[in-house]
């Protein structure tokens, strides 16, 4: 399998993190905004070739690589609700993050935005008052809000100082070694 991406996508993290917990064979193949524009028809990582198989979505990416290792991805109703609800936070910091970054447009500038930048507020909120496992292993979805605040600290897109149970998932996290060994570089 060939799992192409970049090396600071959350999105892309996190099927590197499953391939690495299940042990199963891929290459990774670094790519930019440019190549991904070229190789997947959604233009965007991760994207995953095995064999016929094209998949451009990180969530139906993790789905294969746990039903390939005969896990489970998500478990129950609430840990798909975690999941879909860090998407919509990560897709949020994502569309601000680049906005900003290549065309210079911010909250203060577009209504839209400043609806994603208060998405994001109320959602982190909402998060943080979920309850997090104790000790490793995390759940993917808890995975999935580790890998996400990591990117989002990592682009100084946030502070977790008012969020104490987010601030103890992500240091949770980090006594993961595979969590660590994937850390966003670049």
């Amino acid at each position: 399998m060939e799992l192409y991406g970049s090396y600071t996508s959350p999105f892309v993290r996190q099927c590197r993190i499953a391939f690495l917990q299940t042990a199963l064979d891929f290459d990774f193949i670094e790519i930019d905004m440019t190549k991904s524009a070229e190789l997947s028809p959604t233009q965007k990582v991760p994207l995953l070739v095995d064999c016929e198989l094209q998949l451009t979505d990180s969530s139906s990416i993790l789905t294969h690589i746990y039903e390939i290792a005969g896990e489970d991805f998500l478990s129950d109703v609430e840990e798909v609700e975690l999941y879909h609800m860090t998407n919509t936070l990560m897709d949020a910091y994502v569309n601000l993050f680049m906005l900003a970054k290549f065309d210079g447009i911010t909250p203060e500038k577009s209504l839209y935005l400043t609806r994603q930048q208060q998405r994001t507020q109320s959602g982190l909120v909402a998060m943080n008052n979920k309850k997090f496992s104790q000790a490793l292993p995390l759940t993917n979805a808890e995975m999935r809000v580790a890998v996400f605040l990591d990117w989002a600290t990592y682009r100084d897109l946030l502070s977790l100082k008012d969020l104490p149970n987010l601030q103890h998932l992500l240091t949770l996290a980090n006594t993961d070694p595979i969590f660590v060994e994937t850390a966003p570089v670049g």
